[in-house]
C-alpha cells in the first residue's frame, strides 16, 4: 500500500508543472442566458406572445360556455335532431379550443427553442473567443454538473454577458 501512494505522490510531483499551466474556468450558461440583453428581449417576445394567446383563449373559452348555457336553455325546446346537431357543434368548439391551447404551447415551445439555441449558438462563439484571448485549457459548464466546487475568481459569466451585450 506505501508503494502505491508513494508512486502516486511519484506521479503527482511529475505532473504539477503540467498542472501549473493548466488554466480552468466555469460558466453559468442558464445565468447568461437569463441576463443578457438579447435574453431579456427573448423572454418578453414570448412574455407578450402569451399574453395576446391568453386573450384569445380566454375569448374564445367564454364564447363557449356562451354556448353551452344557451344549449342548456333551450334544451327543452329543440327537437331530439337540433338539440343533437347543436351538441355537436359545441363539442366541435370544444375540440377546437382544445386544439388552438396545444397549437399555442407547441408555438410557444418552438419560439423559446429557437430564440435559446440562436443565443446558445452566440455565447459559445464569445466562450470561444475568451478561452482563446485569456488562455483557458478549459471552460466549463456549472450547470451540467461537472462543477462541483470552484472559486468565484474563475466564474466567466459575467465576462460572457459583458461581452455578448457588448457584440450586439
Amino acid at each position: 500500500m506505501k508503494k502505491i501512494i508513494i508512486a502516486l505522490i511519484a506521479v503527482l510531483m511529475l505532473a504539477a508543472p503540467a498542472l501549473a499551466e493548466t488554466k480552468i474556468a466555469y460558466v453559468d450558461l442558464q445565468k447568461a442566458l437569463n441576463l443578457s440583453k438579447a435574453g431579456a428581449e427573448a423572454k418578453g417576445d414570448i412574455s407578450a406572445l402569451v399574453k395576446k394567446y391568453e386573450a384569445e383563449f380566454k375569448g374564445k373559452q367564454e364564447n363557449l360556455m356562451k354556448k353551452k348555457t344557451e344549449l342548456e336553455q333551450q334544451a327543452s325546446l329543440l327537437s331530439d335532431s337540433a338539440k343533437a346537431d347543436k351538441e355537436r357543434e359545441y363539442q366541435k368548439d370544444v375540440t377546437d379550443l382544445q386544439r388552438f391551447q396545444k397549437d399555442v404551447k407547441d408555438e410557444l415551445q418552438q419560439k423559446d427553442a429557437e430564440h435559446t439555441k440562436r443565443i446558445l449558438n452566440e455565447l459559445f462563439e464569445i466562450l470561444q473567443k475568451i478561452g482563446k484571448d485569456g488562455q483557458y485549457s478549459m471552460i466549463l459548464e456549472k450547470n451540467e454538473g461537472a462543477v462541483i466546487y470552484a472559486a468565484e475568481n474563475v466564474d466567466l459569466t459575467d465576462e460572457l454577458i459583458k461581452a455578448y451585450d457588448a457584440s450586439k
